[in-house]
């Protein structure tokens, strides 16, 4: 083990920097997932010796490798950051292994994307072994298989958490908060106490009579500080060349930041308690979606009109639902998920134009000692 630690420890620093090569990293994830491989094989068979497991519920596999693999999606994260972070950082070049120049991620925004990834990697787990256990009723699990299938498990999310976290981009990190919006609101509707929530709304989860409401509101708040992180970065590289596009880019920016910071407030003010302030910041985050996406052709000169095209349709589209709730046709809670759906798929759609006229991509960047980016 010691052997494997310095190993790893030397191939870390090998790839210390921006100009290590896909190959390296690429050679790294796949230690850093067999030394979790052979640790998680370590701790699961002696736990699991002479006992038949179920493969989920209490004390199962499946759950051994949830709480296992959201420590190891953590840790291995960590490691991904630490293996791409240069040792003197170049202001004018990519910093962190982040595709903004000038820039880095803070503390807050690296412990919400961590937290995101264990928390895919815990729910991910329990589905699975859930389907399992659907699939084989009945069928137990002994100690040596058991273990071997823990540990596989373990070294799966290492490397690609791993992964995830060196070529982190406002991309990968929309990729990275749908899933979580998905797995932590499934996980919320699964472990609802009221079978019929929706009957309400979508904030019902995050009642406090709920035993859902901690998994659906701590959701939300992570879901808004990555929102708030993915606006910064994402519109870092689009093109500024007057006074007028600046102005136009920071606008887009601060409703984008805004637009995750009531996201957040949804979750730290539950509606049973806050009801006015809940709805207040509901109703702000569509509002300044709104103006964002009619203003955007004022604001970036730049975008291209089909997107524009595109935003606009799905304004209307929630202003239709909207005219459909005030009549009575549909209820508030297929308002809000398909409203929600509309709109985060809009902020990923926005990542990949905005990066496509972003400028130069991140190795000609790298490798080109000129390039410059207009400051804010």
């Amino acid at each position: 083990m010691r052997v494997l630690a310095d190993r790893i420890v030397q191939v870390l620093r090998q790839v210390r920097g921006p100009a290590a090569s896909e190959a390296v990293y690429e050679a790294t994830a796949l230690i850093v997932g067999g030394a979790f491989l052979v640790a998680g094989f370590a701790v699961a068979l002696p736990v699991f010796w002479g006992h038949e497991l179920a493969i989920s519920g209490a004390g199962s596999i499946g759950a051994f490798a949830a709480y296992g693999g959201a420590a190891t999606a953590a840790i291995s994260f960590a490691l991904g950051r630490l293996a791409v972070r240069p040792e003197a950082p170049d202001p004018a070049a990519a910093r962190d292994g982040f595709s903004v120049p000038g820039d880095r991620l803070r503390w807050y925004d690296l412990t919400a994307i961590a937290f995101a990834h264990a928390a895919i990697a815990y729910l991910g787990w329990l589905g699975i072994a859930e389907l399992l256990e659907r699939s084989f009723v009945d069928a137990p699990v002994f100690a040596f298989p058991g273990a071997i299938l823990v540990a596989v498990a373990f070294a799966l999310t290492a490397y690609v958490c791993f992964l995830s976290a060196v070529a982190l981009t406002p991309m990968v990190l929309s990729l990275v908060l749908a899933v979580f919006l998905v797995v932590g609101a499934f996980a919320s509707m699964l472990a609802s106490s009221d079978v019929h929530w929706w009957r309400d709304n979508l904030s019902a989860l995050g009642m406090s009579s709920n035993s859902s409401s901690a998994a659906f509101n701590v959701t939300l708040v992570i879901a808004g500080i990555m929102v708030t992180t993915i606006s910064r970065y994402a519109t870092a590289g689009l093109p500024v060349d007057d006074p007028v596009d600046r102005r136009g880019r920071r606008v887009v920016r601060g409703g984008l930041i805004l637009m995750g910071l009531f996201l957040a407030c949804v979750g730290i003010f539950p509606v049973d308690e806050f009801f006015l302030l809940h709805n207040t910041v509901a109703t702000g985050m569509a509002v300044v979606f709104a103006v964002v996406v009619v203003g955007l052709p004022w604001f970036l000169h730049s975008i291209p009109r089909v997107f524009v095209a595109f935003g606009w349709a799905y304004v209307l589209v929630i202003a239709l639902l909207a005219a459909f709730f005030a009549v009575g046709y549909y209820n508030l809670t297929a308002v809000e998920l398909i409203a929600a759906v509309l709109i985060f798929s809009w902020i990923i759609v926005f990542l990949r134009t905005a990066g496509s006229i972003g400028g130069t991509p991140r190795v000609l960047r790298e490798s080109t000692p000129t390039a410059t980016v207009a400051p804010d």
